[in-house]
C-alpha cells in the first residue's frame, strides 16, 4: 500500500470505530478480516496510526476546535488524522499531497481546511492552554477521582497511561520452562526478555504477530499482561486444591491457575456468558490443560448453593471500568461514564457477596480488578469486610507466595503502568476465618 492508501484505510477504520459501540480492537479485527488484501506490514502501520489518533482524541479535538474545524461528525476522522500529521511536524504541503483525492488516497483538503490546518504548524500535540483532563486524555468527571487516587503522582501516572503497552506473554510451564519458551520465540526471530516481577513472564517490545508462530500454536506461551499474571500468582493455587475462577471470561487467568496447579486438583471456570466460556475451549486444549470444568452461571442456578464452603480458593476477577488497561484500549476512555462506575461498583459488591459462601473455612477469596479507581478497589474491600466479619484481609507480605519481596508495599497489590510497567491492576487476598 502507498502511504496515502494507508492513511485512507486508517480514516475508514477510525470512522467505523466512531460509529460502532464495540471496543476498537473488535472493530479493527473485523475491518482487517474483511480486507484480506491488506498485508501484515500495512495492517500494522494502519493500526498503529489509528491507535495513535485514539490516544490523542481529546487533544486533537481541542486543536480542531481552536482552528475552527469540526472535531465531530463525518469529516472528523479525516481532519483528526490530517491534524495529527501536522502536529507531528509534517509540512502542510506534504500532508496535502497525501490527501490528494486520487485513487486509494483520502479526500483532498479544501482551501478552508488547508488554511485552518496551517494554524497548527509549529505546534506540538500538547499546549499549555489545555486543561489537565484534555492534556491527560481523561473524561472531565473522572479527573477528580484519579487526582484523589494519585495526588502529586497524577501527571506521571496519566502520562504512562497514554503510552503504547508492550506485548507480555506467559510461559506455559505445563509445556516447559520459561527459558524454553524464550528460545522457541528466538527461533522465530522474536526477542523476548524476562519480566521484572512475574516468574513466568516474557516481554516483547512493540507488536509482533506472535499468534501466527510455532511457539504460540504449540501452547508454549499465552498472551497475558504481567500484572494479570501476578494476580494468578497471588491466588497461590497449588496442585490438588479446589479452585473457582468466578468471572473466568475467555479463560486467561484460568489457564494460569491450571498451570500453577500442575493440572492436579479441581478448577471450575464460571461466567455468565456461554460465548466467553466456549471461547476458552481452544485455549485450554492448546495449553494442555485438562483439570478445568466450565460452568455457566444463570439466574436461579443452584450451583453456588450446592458448592458452599467447597473451595480452597475463589478468584473474583470482577467486571470493572478497565481504567488500568487504557494503554491498550484508548477508545474506552471516551465511553466510560459516571453511571458506568456506579453500576459496576454495585455489581462488584453483589459478586463478592455471592462468592463469599463458596470459600471453605481457612480458604481464600482473591478479589481483583484492572481498575485504578479506589471506589472499585480498596473501598470495595473495606465494605466487604464490614458485611462479612468472618473474613479478614491477608496482608500482601504474608499472601505473596515467592521468596522475593512483593512488588509493592502495603496490604494489597496495586500495580500501575508508571510504577511497575504493567497494566493497572488491583488484588486483595481475603481469608475466611
Amino acid at each position: 500500500m502507498t502511504p496515502a492508501a494507508r492513511l485512507a484505510s486508517a480514516i475508514e477504520l477510525l470512522a467505523d470505530i466512531a460509529a460502532d459501540p464495540r471496543p476498537a480492537d473488535a472493530v479493527a479485527n473485523e475491518f482487517f478480516r474483511a480486507r484480506r488484501f491488506i498485508g501484515s506490514s500495512d495492517r500494522r502501520a494502519v493500526a498503529e496510526r489509528v491507535w495513535s489518533v485514539l490516544r490523542a482524541s481529546r487533544r486533537l479535538g481541542w486543536w480542531l476546535d481552536r482552528v475552527g474545524l469540526p472535531s465531530t461528525g463525518l469529516a472528523a476522522p479525516r481532519l483528526r488524522l490530517a491534524a495529527a500529521l501536522v502536529l507531528e511536524g509534517m509540512a502542510l504541503e506534504v500532508v496535502a499531497k497525501l490527501f490528494s483525492g486520487g485513487k486509494f488516497a483520502p479526500a483532498s483538503l479544501d482551501g478552508g481546511e488547508r488554511a485552518a490546518l496551517a494554524g497548527l504548524a509549529g505546534h506540538t500535540l500538547d499546549h499549555p492552554a489545555m486543561g489537565p483532563a484534555v492534556r491527560f486524555e481523561l473524561p472531565d468527571w473522572l479527573l477528580p477521582h484519579l487526582a484523589a487516587r494519585f495526588g502529586p503522582a497524577l501527571p506521571a501516572e496519566a502520562t504512562a497511561l497514554l503510552a503504547p503497552a508492550p506485548l507480555d506473554l506467559r510461559a506455559n510451564l505445563l509445556k516447559g520452562p520459561r527459558a524454553a519458551a524464550r528460545t522457541a520465540l528466538a527461533a522465530e526471530g522474536i526477542e523476548a526478555t524476562a519480566t521484572r516481577f512475574s516468574p513466568w513472564g516474557l516481554r516483547i517490545a512493540g507488536r509482533r504477530p506472535v499468534t501466527a508462530g510455532a511457539a504460540f500454536r504449540a501452547g508454549l506461551v499465552e498472551i497475558q499482561d504481567e500484572g494479570s499474571q501476578l494476580i494468578a500468582l497471588l491466588a497461590d493455587a497449588k496442585p490438588g486444591l479446589r479452585v473457582a475462577d468466578l468471572c473466568a471470561g475467555a479463560g486467561g487467568k484460568t489457564l494460569a491457575l491450571a498451570m500453577t496447579m500442575e493440572n492436579r486438583g479441581q478448577l471450575v471456570a464460571c461466567d455468565v456468558s456461554a460465548a466467553r466460556l466456549d471461547g476458552a475451549i481452544r485455549r485450554l486444549r492448546r495449553a494442555g490443560v485438562h483439570n478445568v470444568e466450565r460452568h455457566l452461571l444463570a439466574p436461579g442456578d443452584k450451583w453456588a448453593k450446592r458448592r458452599a464452603g467447597g473451595f480452597d480458593r475463589v478468584l473474583v476477577d470482577a467486571p470493572c471500568t478497565g481504567t488500568g488497561t487504557w494503554r491498550r484500549n484508548p477508545d474506552a476512555r471516551a465511553r466510560l461514564t459516571e453511571t458506568d462506575l456506579a453500576e459496576l461498583t454495585a455489581k462488584q459488591a453483589l459478586i463478592l457477596d455471592q462468592a463469599a459462601p463458596l470459600v471453605r473455612s481457612g480458604g481464600k477469596l482473591i478479589y481483583a480488578t484492572c481498575s485504578l479507581l479506589a471506589e472499585e478497589n480498596e473501598a470495595q474491600v473495606s465494605a466487604f469486610l464490614v458485611r462479612h466479619p468472618d473474613y479478614a484481609l491477608l496482608p500482601l507480605a504474608r499472601a505473596w507466595p515467592l521468596a522475593s519481596a512483593p512488588p509493592v508495599a502495603g496490604d494489597v497489590l496495586a500495580l500501575t503502568p508508571a510504577r511497575h510497567g504493567t497494566d493497572g491492576f488491583f488484588a486483595a487476598v481475603l481469608e475466611r476465618r
